[in-house]
Order: structure tokens, then C-alpha cells, then sequence
């Protein structure tokens, strides 16, 4: 199982996240990535390769 985190003052608010994760994991809520479906990631790294630099994090639990 995985921790996904967003910095929300790193995220640009494009909605990659949202529009790339196999899992659907994120959402948007007020302009910014909320990982509110955390427990479905898989660790393929698609956020990580799409979002700004340091915004996305995820650890394994």
C-alpha cells in the first residue's frame, strides 16, 4: 500500500494527475490535486512523470 501526498504549493492545478492515473486516484478540489483515493495507487509513477517537480510524493506504507 502506498501514500500518495500532494504539496499544494507546488501544484500547478493542470489536472495531469487527474487525467493520467490509471487508478483514479486524484481529483481536483479548489484548483489543486487531492489524492483522496490514495489507497488505489500501484506505484506506476505516472503522476510523478506528469506533475511539477516535488509535487506529488508517494510512500510506501
Amino acid at each position: 500500500m502506498y501514500l500518495v501526498a500532494v504539496d499544494v504549493a507546488k501544484c500547478e492545478g493542470c489536472e495531469e494527475c487527474v487525467n493520467n492515473c490509471p487508478q483514479g486516484v486524484f481529483r481536483m478540489v479548489d484548483g489543486k490535486s487531492d489524492p483522496y483515493q490514495s489507497s488505489e495507487c500501484v506505484f506506476c509513477e505516472t503522476c510523478l512523470q506528469v506533475c511539477a517537480p516535488g509535487a506529488i510524493t508517494i510512500t510506501e506504507m
